[in-house]
């Protein structure tokens, strides 16, 4: 399957969203539930024309935007090498958000669920193949755990999203465990996720520091010319 292929998968998602939407419209009250706290209990509503179209058009916009990033990208050749995993990521990203639109308007025609558990297999999917990605991506300007110091050194790059692709992974199973704990499922995902992030960041810099270290750099040399 090329590029093009997958990216058409992509939009089709796109278009289930807007067929969804017109086929409930009549259906369907003024203004929707279209918000749920922690707790899954409905906390905010949207006016039916927003509702409808606001997640088909945003899924619309964002593909777009992502499918351009090969082609503005300085380091676009580098994108290239992980095309395939990277467009994956832009079909089961639309997956997401039509799971999300389709949810909001089941609710809204009257079935009763609790939306946060609804979400939680598909943040999981979403989140571990985020993980695959990482440990995939080159370095570039517009994909994966861009610090500083990462895109500063290719040897940094690689080590963070290692662990960061590890992380996500581990971040998707955890969320899972949230269906066990209903009101508190979104904890589940919460919690990993800002340890996730507060873990990543430092420890690029960690890496670059440690790299630029003359010593460390001396012994690494001393390494490579034994070898």
């Amino acid at each position: 399957m090329n590029t093009r292929q997958r990216l058409s998968l992509a939009v089709g998602f796109v278009v289930l969203s807007a067929v969804v939407s017109v086929l409930s419209a009549p259906s369907l009250p003024e203004h929707l539930v279209s918000h749920w706290n922690a707790a899954g209990e409905p906390d905010g509503t949207m006016s039916k024309p927003l509702a409808l179209a606001l997640f088909p058009v945003l899924t619309a916009v964002l593909l777009a935007l992502l499918a351009a990033v090969p082609s503005v990208d300085p380091l676009g050749e580098n994108v290239e090498e992980f095309r395939g995993y990277y467009d994956w990521f832009l079909v089961i990203f639309a997956g997401f958000m039509f799971v999300l639109h389709a949810g909001i308007i089941a609710f809204n025609l009257g079935y009763t669920f609790n939306f946060t558990l609804l979400v939680l297999a598909p943040v999981a999917v979403l989140f571990y193949y985020a993980g695959v990605l990482m440990t995939h991506a080159e370095r570039n300007w517009f994909v994966g755990i861009r610090t500083p110091w990462t895109l500063s050194d290719e040897d940094v790059w690689d080590r963070t999203h290692e662990l960061g692709g590890k992380l996500f992974k581990l971040t998707a199973v955890v969320t899972l465990f949230g269906f066990f704990f209903d009101e508190y499922a979104v904890y589940f995902l919460l919690v990993p996720v800002l340890l996730t992030a507060a873990t990543i960041v430092p420890y690029s810099y960690y890496l670059y520091s440690k790299l630029k270290d003359p010593s460390e750099e001396a012994q690494n040399t001393s390494r490579r010319e034994t070898n």
